[in-house]
């Protein structure tokens, strides 16, 4: 999986889509240190360790370099950033029974308003899985040679 650059300076608006979203009653927050095991298990859960991990480290940070989504007391997405790298974004995932609703473009342009806000001009989307996502959504485009990154030499569980 590759890398890909986002240029921050021309993030598209999703209020309208947020504001959607909230009247289906679901909030896009960054969640506090009482509710951290709350989202490491909901994250290890639907996407596996890994990702668990790097939610946690998120938490190492404070404001939380995390944003989620929730309806109620359910949580239905999440998105890290600046956990595994400087200047990183991910992971990322959303329910499968919420997918197509915009949710995960919220979570992404939040956390991509939070770089910017840290004062980076750009910012590297790590391990891509959707480029066309991303691509669409933000304008991301791949960083030729960065299929070998930092990832790369991961530590794998035994089969």
């Amino acid at each position: 999986m590759k890398d890909m650059l986002v240029r921050l300076m021309a993030l598209p608006d999703v209020s309208e889509l947020e504001d959607k979203l909230a009247s289906e009653k679901i909030i896009f927050r960054k969640p506090i240190p009482p509710e951290k095991s709350f989202v490491k298990d909901w994250v290890f859960e639907h996407f596996g360790i890994y990702w668990a991990n790097e939610v946690e480290a998120s938490f190492c940070h404070l404001p939380v370099h995390c944003w989620i989504a929730q309806k109620g007391n359910e949580i239905l997405g999440f998105a890290c950033f600046e956990t595994t790298a400087k200047n990183f974004f991910g992971p990322t995932g959303t329910l499968e029974s919420m997918r197509g609703k915009g949710i995960g473009k919220v979570l992404l342009v939040r956390s991509l308003q939070s770089l910017k806000e840290m004062g980076y001009a750009y910012a590297i989307i790590g391990g891509v899985g959707p480029a066309d996502f991303y691509k669409n959504t933000v304008g991301a485009s791949i960083i030729e040679g960065s299929e070998f990154s930092i990832y790369e030499n991961l530590i794998r569980k035994k089969q």
